[in-house]
């Protein structure tokens, strides 16, 4: 370790907004509203409230690919949440999500609030019947992914991604630390799918949906500028895996939904109608 060890530990923690970096103000040591506001409500019967992140395109990946199926109640309205400026922390969203994370999903069929990306995959695969597989032991094999995904990926975002480049300061053993975990974990998916076509066999489910947005995107070298650093390229496996999801429409679609960053073609501020694809992305409104 090359930087010296300067940092002691006070005997008690307080909380020092300024010292978060470039993300500071998504997060705060309380839980709560901070403000009154309530959430929008759309036509549909899927409310959803999220933003373009790994997370978020884990959803509007799986109802774009609901719809491609036919499946019209998966008709979905997918509202702008702006965590850069405390949207997750409203009186609304909290009673969504006691966690004020996103994505959160409210079904105004049934009354249910879902939060936690993988709990809202696994309702919306349930409700369908669609992306999970009926074989009790390829359901649970596509279940193991998607539990390995939801306990991996804060390793890569909130660890890897944060150190690496979110963090105002960069030193070397939170770096190493994290990279060697994802780098593991890339040698995992890449050692599994050399025998796999997708994650849980044969099948294309909602492990490959949890999965695709964060290693997928890792592995076309569009994560944190760290394509390189990874050597990413090398793992052969992830690599065909992640370009033949890549390819299907409905994952073009997804990963537009709530996006605010990137080309203006690939950003749909918010998805109401499926018209909004060819009528709404940021070129198409800035014309």
């Amino acid at each position: 370790m090359s930087e010296a060890n300067t940092y002691v530990p006070p005997k008690v923690w307080t909380w020092d907004a300024a010292n978060g970096g470039e993300w500071s103000k998504i997060n705060r040591p309380i839980a709560g509203a901070s403000h009154e506001k309530e959430l929008p409500r759309g036509k549909h019967p899927l409310q959803l409230y999220s933003l373009g992140t790994p997370n978020g395109q884990k959803v509007t990946i799986l109802l774009e690919e609901l719809l491609a199926l036919g499946e019209a109640g998966a008709e979905y309205d997918a509202h702008l949440i702006k965590i850069g400026e405390g949207d997750q922390f409203s009186s609304g969203f909290v009673d969504v999500n006691p966690n004020s994370k996103i994505p959160a999903l409210f079904d105004t069929e049934t009354g249910s609030r879902v939060f936690e990306s993988g709990a809202i995959l696994l309702y919306l695969a349930d409700k369908f019947g669609r992306f999970l597989p009926e074989d009790k032991a390829a359901r649970t094999e596509a279940m193991n992914w998607l539990f390995w995904l939801q306990g991996s990926a804060p390793y890569l975002g909130g660890g890897f991604g944060h150190f690496y480049h979110y963090a105002p300061a960069k030193f070397e053993y939170p770096i190493d630390r994290f990279t060697m975990e994802v780098k593991r974990q890339m040698d995992v998916l890449d050692r599994h799918l050399a025998e796999n076509t997708f994650l849980g066999g044969d099948e294309y489910s909602i492990a490959d949906m949890a999965t695709w947005p964060w290693y997928g995107t890792l592995a076309l070298g569009q994560a944190y500028e760290a394509g390189e650093f990874l050597q990413v390229e090398s793992y052969k496996n992830l690599q065909r895996w992640t370009h033949e999801i890549l390819e299907r429409p409905a994952v073009q679609r997804g990963r537009k939904v709530n996006r605010t960053w990137g080309p203006l073609s690939d950003q749909l501020h918010e998805r109401h109608d499926a018209s909004d694809f060819d009528l709404r992305t940021e070129d198409k409104l800035g014309a």
